[in-house]
């Protein structure tokens, strides 16, 4: 589905990426996550063709993105952190660009904005931001594409929505579609994706299923401190009420990780959990 290798980009003289390698294969839902400026949204860019890298490749469902050809533009629909709506009605919206789509369905898009409660008939940029994004949202889950690229899509939306969000793209993905979720509120998607990949300082520190990381990892909020020395621990912070930890555990099997912690502790001890967690599934 997606692939680059050796990447290479950069701003001016500054350097962002060096030799990423990234894999992300269909019939998953990916988290990206990454601090502030680590360049997650830029990679999108990279992914999409809206930004030439430096050196490498990359391959998306077959073709260089940079192309910009129609026929992958057709199975690609990106939502960015900043949207911009033309002055157009919903229905005028969805007759203009849902012939660029030729899977678009026109009953999945009734559906959606029903559920999602977006008023109908109005001028998009008459609509809250909420509505927009919950529009554009609509639209990309109707349009059949194979590959869907969301920076950030659960900024400006309440808590109902959130939840619904969450409920459509995990039903509205096949064997055959891709979903890219780019953000910071982690707690928005950790029961949404199905793999995480991280970025930091410029590399992919981790791509893995996280049943995979599951089984090899244990995240945990203790009451007491314990012993930085203890056999296992790869992370340990102050938390309410005690310490969250997270603990290298052959025997964690079916455990739910607590994201945030696994992040931090990636970005803080990639050796310690690289080799926790193999090179099978490493980018």
């Amino acid at each position: 589905m997606v692939q680059m290798e050796q990447l290479r980009f950069g701003y001016g003289r500054e350097e962002l990426f060096r030799d990423v390698e990234l894999v992300l294969e269909p019939g998953n839902i990916y988290g990206l996550l990454g601090l502030n400026g680590a360049g997650k949204s830029t990679l999108l860019r990279l992914m999409t063709g809206l930004l030439f890298p430096r050196s490498g490749r990359i391959h998306v469902l077959g073709s260089g993105p940079a192309r910009r050809r129609p026929g992958l533009l057709s199975r690609l629909f990106v939502l960015s952190e900043t949207i911009h709506v033309p002055a157009l009605t919903d229905r005028e919206f969805v007759a203009l660009r849902s012939p660029f789509y030729p899977g678009f369905d026109h009953e999945r898009m009734a559906r959606y904005v029903e559920e999602l409660e977006i008023p109908v008939g109005r001028k998009l940029p008459h609509l809250s931001h909420g509505q927009q994004k919950k529009f554009l949202l609509a639209f990309g889950l109707a349009s059949g594409a194979s590959l869907l690229v969301l920076d950030e899509p659960a900024n400006g939306l309440d808590i109902p929505a959130k939840g619904l969000f969450r409920r459509l793209v995990a039903e509205a993905l096949s064997d055959d579609r891709t979903f890219v979720v780019a953000t910071h509120q982690v707690r928005d998607v950790e029961s949404l994706i199905d793999r995480l990949v991280i970025l930091h300082e410029g590399k992919v520190l981790f791509n893995q299923s996280l049943a995979a990381a599951g089984a090899r990892l244990r995240t945990a909020r203790e009451p007491s401190r314990p012993d930085e020395d203890a056999d296992g621990l790869i992370y340990l912070e102050p938390a309410v009420g005690g310490f969250g930890t997270v603990r290298s555990d052959r025997g964690a099997e079916d455990h739910r990780l607590d994201l945030e912690l696994l992040f931090k502790a990636v970005i803080t001890n990639p050796h310690a959990c690289a080799g926790i967690l193999g090179t099978e599934e490493r980018a």
